[in-house]
């Protein structure tokens, strides 16, 4: 067989770079060579201008600010959840009735059932009480705790003042709610309008000064603290060691040395002759400052406002 010849191969030459393009650059190059410049990123969205989407789209703040944000649109997460959707409806339609109605508020309003008036004003009463367990829980209530043991174990003849009688008994024990007499039984706290020494109470009955309208008609004490004229005892600690003026709920008004400020009580009088006053007993408060007339604290508005509503005591 006869040899074959090698085949030449010929190389095809590569077309000329083109007149709007530089010598390598490659698809999406800018003429002259390099990347293009990356887009500036928007700002964030401000919190008014999510509030306004949320509110005109009926959406939660978070798919407002995701629309801001260029992600889903507030219009196909209302067709997603449908349901959801729907209720926010309710509670925009709540706000544009209420003005001033909080997005938090006008759910509560919808999920309870109760108008806005009184829905409003359990959150108020909820309030209250929170800043009135608050205020007890800043107090130290040792002293108070001190002097109550040291009646207890020493058997001590007390005179027990109610809204219209004085029992005369000894401390058994003390419970939550409740005092426990060693004859007399239980007896409810807030029935006590003060706790003293029978032999102390003999001596001080016949100076006492009593308002006759309250001694007639004693104040009633509301079973919610906060409906009460006195129930946070933080006002009372700048006082202590001074003169104070007491009015209680019977009419007895008491001028004496201001010893100890517990969390639910105060002490007064001289050492070893105290007085025990429940701060849900008092109706009036004022202090003198040393050679000062001034320094009146807590409400003296009308002393007879009932309060005989349900609830817990102390």
């Amino acid at each position: 067989m006869a040899p074959v010849a090698p085949r030449t191969v010929v190389p095809s030459p590569r077309p000329a770079p083109s007149a709007g393009r530089a010598p390598g650059a490659g698809p999406g190059s800018r003429p002259g060579g390099g990347f293009g410049r990356p887009r500036t990123p928007r700002p964030p969205p401000t919190p008014e201008q999510i509030l306004a989407l949320a509110t005109k789209e009926h959406v939660p703040a978070r798919i407002a600010k995701g629309e801001l944000e260029g992600k889903m649109k507030s219009r196909v997460w209302r067709k997603l959840h449908a349901e959801e959707a729907k209720r926010f409806d309710q509670v925009y339609v709540l706000m544009g009735q209420n003005p001033g109605l909080s997005l938090p508020d006008a759910f509560g309003v919808l999920q309870s059932g109760l108008s806005v008036a009184d829905f409003l004003a359990r959150k108020e009463r909820t309030q209250r009480k929170a800043a009135v367990k608050q205020a007890r829980g800043e107090v130290d209530d040792t002293s108070v705790s001190a002097f109550i043991n040291g009646l207890l174990e020493s058997k001590t003849e007390l005179a027990v003042v109610l809204g219209e009688r004085t029992v005369l008994d000894t401390l058994s024990s003390v419970e939550p709610i409740s005092l426990v007499l060693g004859r007399s039984g239980r007896l409810e706290k807030l029935q006590v309008v003060m706790i003293t020494r029978r032999s102390d109470w003999e001596q001080l009955t016949p100076q006492l000064e009593r308002d006759q309208k309250l001694a007639q008609k004693p104040a009633n004490v509301a079973r919610q603290p906060d409906k009460r004229p006195f129930s946070d005892p933080r006002p009372f600690l700048p006082h202590q060691g001074q003169l104070v003026h007491l009015t209680l709920r019977n009419g007895i008004q008491l001028s004496m040395r201001l010893r100890v400020v517990g969390r639910f009580d105060l002490i007064v009088g001289d050492d070893g002759h105290e007085v025990f006053i429940p701060l849900h007993a008092l109706v009036r408060f004022s202090a003198e400052e040393d050679g000062d007339d001034t320094g009146d604290t807590g409400d003296t508005t009308d002393t007879e406002t009932s309060g005989d509503e349900a609830g817990e005591n102390d």
